[in-house]
């Protein structure tokens, strides 16, 4: 569970990025607070969400060419610096009472801005710290490590808010990058693993959306983290919603309901931390229970039935996640792995600008319960769709059987038409005619799968 921690560069990262996080989601918890506090309005914590997000949207696949061309370590250090100066500037404009909305939305653009950068190169510098045989579990970690700060963070921030005000929050996060940059200091830069870095030239975004396209194993999960990023992934709204509307409570309970939530992705990413593989079963089968969670959590009758619901969420939420994130990253070419890890991240956290509004609305006009119920039921759609596309994708199909002894449900070859056979006949005799091995892709695309 914990072999990628025998590396000492990625020990010091890790320590440097669990105080870094902790800050990070006290400002979470802290900004949407404090909007709320100054609007009123679900829309308006929405609006700051996209704002923070617009720019991966935007911009996104530009951070991936910078990624591959530029060494990795540089970059973080000046990415981190950029995002703890965010944090003490709206740190200073709260303590000192002269905080407005705008303030908050111009706060949460330049954060955006230096995030396109900052997070496909903090995904691809795993690699260059551990190695290929250790990526996924330490990808997981990763993911561990984020949820763990996320334990700790909302409570310290609720307790914050409540006794002294939202400034304090944004003031600890700003001083929490100093632990992540004396990290990245420390590290022995022998050690590294060094990527290929990409020259300059022409073409560059449309190589990196090319190997996408025509991979199925790289495509289908990216589109399903859209989708689920898009509209399933909105809580600062819907939490913030059901606490002030729904359940008539405080900042301190906001708090309680992301911790709960964070307990769940913890024991998810622990988990995934354990397996040896990613599967393309397990992502859509954990978008399928996240959807129908989210479904049920809308409909929840009472506070804690509601609450106690965030933690399964949570548990699948991080499962899609780390699932996506470790299979994309083994499946990609390496010297192009900076471009499809900002295309992942594009979609999954650019995807909010046009989500988080449209659920604000939602969910003001219509209210917490059909905001958070509308969310759930795209996701379960997504997950539905994308599945049947992989299945196709890896020529097989589902089979369920409900007779006594037999295994109810279980993925079989899928039959093929006279015309793919056809068509596969002729594909495999002009392979072997050039040279080359026939049903080169159709292995590609199986391998991961399995």
């Amino acid at each position: 569970m914990f072999s990628s921690l025998r590396v000492r560069n990625y020990r010091l990262f890790a320590a440097g990025q669990v105080v870094s996080n902790t800050g990070t989601w006290m400002q979470r918890i802290a900004q949407d607070w404090l909007v709320l506090s100054l609007t009123g309005s679900s829309a308006a914590v929405g609006i700051t969400t996209a704002l923070q997000f617009l720019p991966m949207l935007l911009l996104g696949l530009y951070g991936g060419v910078i990624a591959d061309r530029y060494p990795k370590r540089q970059l973080l250090l000046m990415s981190q610096a950029a995002m703890g100066l965010t944090g003490l500037a709206l740190a200073a404009l709260t303590l000192s009472g002269h905080v407005q909305v705008w303030h908050v939305y111009v706060t949460a653009l330049l954060l955006g801005l230096v995030t396109v950068v900052d997070n496909p190169v903090r995904q691809a510098f795993v690699v260059e710290m551990v190695g290929q045989a250790d990526l996924r579990n330490a990808v997981s970690l990763n993911s561990a490590n984020f949820q763990s700060a996320r334990l700790v963070g909302p409570a310290v921030a609720g307790v914050l808010i409540s006794a002294v005000g939202s400034g304090w929050a944004f003031l600890l996060n700003g001083l929490s990058f100093a632990a992540p940059i004396a990290a990245l200091l420390l590290m022995r830069t022998a050690e590294l693993h060094p990527a290929v870095t990409a020259p300059r030239g022409k073409g560059q975004l449309r190589e990196g959306l090319r190997h996408v396209a025509e991979r199925p194993e790289l495509i289908w999960p990216i589109v399903l983290v859209g989708f689920i990023g898009t509209f399933g992934f909105n809580f600062p709204i819907w939490l913030t919603a059901f606490v002030n509307d729904v359940f008539h409570a405080d900042a301190s309970t906001y708090g309680l309901l992301n911790t709960l939530m964070a307990a769940g992705s913890l024991a998810g990413a622990l988990l995934a931390a354990r397996r040896g593989s990613s599967r393309f079963r397990l992502l859509v089968g954990a978008a399928l229970l996240f959807g129908l969670l989210e479904i049920a959590a809308a409909l929840a009758p009472s506070f804690w039935f509601f609450a106690l619901l965030l933690v399964p969420i949570g548990m699948c939420g991080l499962t899609i996640n780390v699932t996506a994130n470790s299979g994309i990253q083994l499946a990609s070419d390496p010297a192009l792995r900076g471009r499809v890890m900002s295309l992942f991240m594009m979609v999954f956290m650019g995807g909010t600008p046009l989500g988080a509004p449209l659920v604000g609305w939602i969910t003001d006009a219509y209210g917490p319960r059909v905001g958070f119920l509308a969310g759930g039921a795209v996701s379960l759609l997504a997950a539905a769709g994308v599945g049947l596309a992989l299945t196709r994708a890896v020529g097989v199909r589902l089979r369920v059987d409900l007779r006594r002894g037999h295994q109810h449900v279980v993925f079989v070859p899928r039959r093929r038409t006279t015309e793919e056979s056809a068509g596969e006949s002729a594909g495999d005799s002009a392979g072997n005619a050039a040279g080359g091995s026939p049903g080169g892709s159709a292995e590609r695309v199986a391998a991961p799968a399995a």
